[in-house]
C-alpha cells in the first residue's frame, strides 16, 4: 500500500488525547482532488459531526483549483465521510455519552484515493498540556546534551 500524507492537524495532539482512530474515505469533487494534490488543504479548525446516521467533515478548507473555473466548489463546504454504518453508530454513541469529540487528524492518499484519519478525542486540561510540554522540553535538553558530549 502506497500512502502519502497531504495535511496534518498538528493542534490535535496538543489539545486532545486521541483515544481511537479510524480511516474514512471522503466524498470530493474532481477539482477538489486536484487542489489537494497541489497541497491546497487546511485541517486546522475542522471537526466531524454525525447527522442522520452519516458522518460529515466541517470547516475543512480546500483551496479553489486555479484551472477549475465554474467547477470549483465552496472551499468550506460540508463534505461527507465514508465510514461503515457500525463505525458511525459506535462513534455516535461515544460522542453522545462519553464527552468525546471527532476531529480529523490527517489527510492522505492511499494508493490513489483520498483518506481521512478520524480521531475519537477527549480534551486535555491545562495541566495535561503543561506536562506534555515539560516532557518535550526535557527530551530536547537530553538530545542537546548528548550531541554536545559526542562532539
Amino acid at each position: 500500500m502506497n500512502t502519502k500524507t497531504i495535511a496534518e492537524n498538528r493542534v490535535v495532539r496538543h489539545e486532545y488525547f486521541i483515544v481511537e482512530s479510524y480511516e474514512a474515505g471522503i466524498e470530493l469533487a474532481g477539482t477538489e482532488v486536484k487542489s489537494i494534490r497541489n497541497g491546497g488543504v487546511n485541517l486546522k479548525d475542522s471537526w466531524i459531526s454525525i447527522d442522520n446516521g452519516e458522518a460529515f467533515i466541517r470547516n475543512m478548507h480546500i483551496s479553489p483549483y486555479e484551472k477549475g473555473n465554474i467547477f470549483n466548489k465552496d472551499p468550506y463546504r460540508v463534505r461527507k465521510l465514508l465510514l461503515h454504518k457500525k463505525e458511525i453508530l459506535k462513534l455516535f454513541g461515544q460522542v453522545k455519552q462519553g464527552g468525546y469529540t471527532l476531529i480529523p487528524i490527517s489527510l492522505y492518499f492511499k494508493d490513489s484515493k483520498v483518506k481521512v484519519q478520524v480521531g475519537l478525542c477527549k480534551g486535555k486540561k491545562l495541566h495535561d498540556k503543561r506536562d506534555d510540554m515539560a516532557k518535550r522540553d526535557a527530551s530536547r535538553e537530553m538530545e542537546r546534551a548528548m550531541k554536545e558530549r559526542n562532539h
